[in-house]
């Protein structure tokens, strides 16, 4: 309850600051991408180029974790072979070690 209610205020701040950013900067921004050009509000261009980022960091981290999946699969299989060599060494009497 009180972590929803905490995301909904940060969700409300941080929207009432990117609306008195927009209002505060009402002037146009030229973005020329070298095969057209647009004159798009400068609030625009600055959330546009944060949304990029933020989806650019997300899949690099899912790409970590992803990583981080795969090695861990590998670790596990490499536990269950150690542990059942283990559990056969311990299985083996001193006479049959010797």
């Amino acid at each position: 309850m009180l972590r929803k209610l905490l995301i909904g205020l940060l969700v409300a701040l941080f929207a009432s600051v990117a609306i008195i950013f927009a209002w505060l900067n009402p002037g146009m921004v030229k973005l020329d991408l070298a095969f057209a050009s647009f004159d798009i509000p400068m609030a625009t261009a600055i959330t546009a180029s944060l949304v990029i980022g933020w989806l650019f960091g997300l899949a690099c981290v899912g790409a970590y974790l992803l990583s981080i999946m795969r090695e861990r699969r590998r670790f596990k299989k490499a536990l269950k072979l150690a542990e059942a060599e283990v559990a056969n060494l311990r299985g083996l009497s001193m006479r049959d070690a010797s």
